[in-house]
């Protein structure tokens, strides 16, 4: 049997993608072994983060588990809502790294659902309780935050690198001065 752990990031920003983190893993995998200090990647510092990354990386290339992390993009969210975009990018990734349904079970964090035809269970807090939801939101956050500082080179007038693309003030004020980029999540943004 597998288990499927599933988390997101990134749904609040007013940049940037979101992203959904899947994990899957043997049902005797040792994960908090594997992973030592795994928790919730919004309970980890930055460094913690990078370095449970570093061991995922490591064991994807080993075969001993596999994971993936799906985006959807700003233009999306615009155009279909974060809540499609959010069920967009966990389909596809529950889909490529489980493609039969009874081959174990997800576990999906907070109001998150996988499509229909899989065994699943949502945990409220789930990515703080349930180790293969943690470290989905660890692979999600990381990729996500990765992503953002690219963002920052190709423009790097709103401080992508420093917020993530989360509405602070210092990215108000840029958006004020520079208007909108095409990272920017428009039906997020209230100048």
């Amino acid at each position: 049997m597998l288990v499927v752990g599933v988390d997101e990031a990134g749904r609040g920003p007013i940049a940037g993608p979101v992203a959904v983190g899947v994990v899957c893993v043997p049902e005797d995998y040792p994960l908090l072994e594997t992973f030592p200090g795994l928790n919730d990647s919004k309970k980890l510092s930055e460094k913690k983060r990078d370095i449970l990354f570093q061991i995922l990386q490591s064991e994807i290339r080993t075969g001993a588990l596999s994971a993936v992390v799906c985006l959807s993009s700003a233009k999306m969210i615009d155009e279909q809502g974060i809540a499609y975009a959010v069920r967009h990018a966990l389909s596809r990734g529950v889909r490529k790294l489980m493609p039969d349904p009874e081959a174990g079970k997800v576990f999906l964090d907070g109001s998150l659902h996988a499509p229909k035809e899989y065994v699943q269970e949502t945990v409220i807090g789930g990515d703080g309780n349930i180790p293969a939801i943690m470290l989905a939101s660890v692979a999600a956050k990381v990729t996500r935050d990765k992503l953002m500082k690219k963002r920052a080179q190709e423009y790097p007038e709103y401080g992508f690198e420093a917020h993530k693309g989360y509405g602070t003030k210092a990215h108000y004020e840029a958006l004020r001065v520079h208007g909108l980029s095409p990272e920017h999540r428009a039906t997020f943004i209230h100048l």
